[in-house]
């Protein structure tokens, strides 16, 4: 164990785009950063399931889950770890596919500071009224709409991952406070107060801004719902960085039409690519950004590795695994 090698192959997806695929030379790139762990590896690199089924055979760790993962015990006799390089996983749920005693995690850790960033912009655009001035641009219409300090304003921030704990930085960064929701409710640096999830609804009259960070599984679904969405303050908005159904988006178009909600920023659609068809397009005071907040455009993968080898260590070492998802909460 302290000396032999372990077989690792990496599955990309052609679709998925370069920022995302770990291709030879980042992979490299990265055994240069990380070579004593890397001395201890036999790679294989396949694209879109080229060369797979050979692989698997031999494959202990896998980076990036196969698009077919039927029968995955008999096709990989000796596979131990599968990682994902995203850190939401909603599209491999339910976890049944996975072989017993087969550790699976997620890329929690790769988003936090991206995610940060893009939130400090995202409180700004609402408390600006940026919205509504750009609309007034696209019409030509000049008129003088006034924002008041930022700073004293709330943020709800509803989940404390890796998203939400950048959100929760960003905020604290600009002087609002911060009071999170969380399914523990345990403290965490960059809040001023966590409250566990069944305090939501007491908790979201006092948002100026409601962000949602949570990963979707049954229980979250449209969990910022119709009638929660009338909790609200008419001057609150809503920002969605994690994943497009943990909002009743339906609802919340209604709602910035008639003026009950000041505005919103979605990152993430039930749908994605947006249909041209989707009356999300022209709902007023609304900013739809292609799902583009928390991904580092640069340097995305070599963040990614550089957390993976982090938990190759504790693999070689016999350690627990860092963001190993739990199949009974689906994260």
């Amino acid at each position: 164990m302290a000396s032999r090698k372990f077989r690792v192959h990496i599955e990309n997806a052609r679709n998925k785009g370069e920022l995302f695929q770990v291709t030879r030379e980042r992979w490299d790139a990265a055994c240069v950063r990380h070579r004593a762990l890397a001395r201890r590896l036999e790679a294989s690199i396949g694209w879109d399931g080229d060369g797979l089924e050979e692989a698997l055979k031999e494959a202990e760790i896998v980076i990036g889950v196969p698009a077919r993962r039927e029968r995955l015990a008999d096709r990989a006799p000796r596979l131990r770890w599968i990682h994902a390089t995203s850190a939401g996983v909603d599209a491999f749920l339910p976890l049944d596919w996975l072989p017993p005693g087969v550790a699976f995690t997620n890329n929690v850790g790769a988003h936090g500071v991206k995610a940060g960033q893009f939130m400090g912009m995202a409180y700004h655009l609402l408390n600006s009224r940026m919205p509504e001035i750009i609309a007034n641009q696209r019409k030509r219409h000049w008129e003088q709409l006034f924002s008041p300090n930022i700073r004293g304003k709330v943020a709800l921030i509803i989940g404390l991952g890796d998203l939400g704990q950048g959100a929760a930085r960003a905020a604290r960064q600009i002087g609002l406070k911060v009071i999170g929701v969380s399914r523990s409710g345990k403290k965490v640096a960059a809040a001023d107060a966590v409250h566990k999830t069944a305090a939501l609804d007491r908790l979201l009259p006092q948002a100026d801004y409601v962000v949602m960070a949570i990963p979707l599984t049954p229980e979250t679904r449209h969990l910022l719902s119709a009638e929660r969405l009338g909790l609200m303050k008419r001057s609150a908005g809503v920002i969605n960085i994690s994943r497009g159904p943990v909002v009743d988006n339906a609802a919340l178009a209604r709602k910035l039409r008639s003026g009950e909600l000041a505005g919103a920023v979605l990152d993430v659609l039930d749908a994605e690519p947006l249909p041209p068809d989707s009356p999300l397009w022209d709902t007023p005071n609304l900013i739809i950004t292609p799902h583009i907040s928390c991904d580092d455009g640069e340097h995305y993968v070599d963040i990614s590795l550089d957390l993976w080898f982090g938990n190759l260590a504790r693999f070689l070492n016999g350690r627990p695994l860092a963001n190993r998802v739990d199949p009974r909460r689906g994260y």
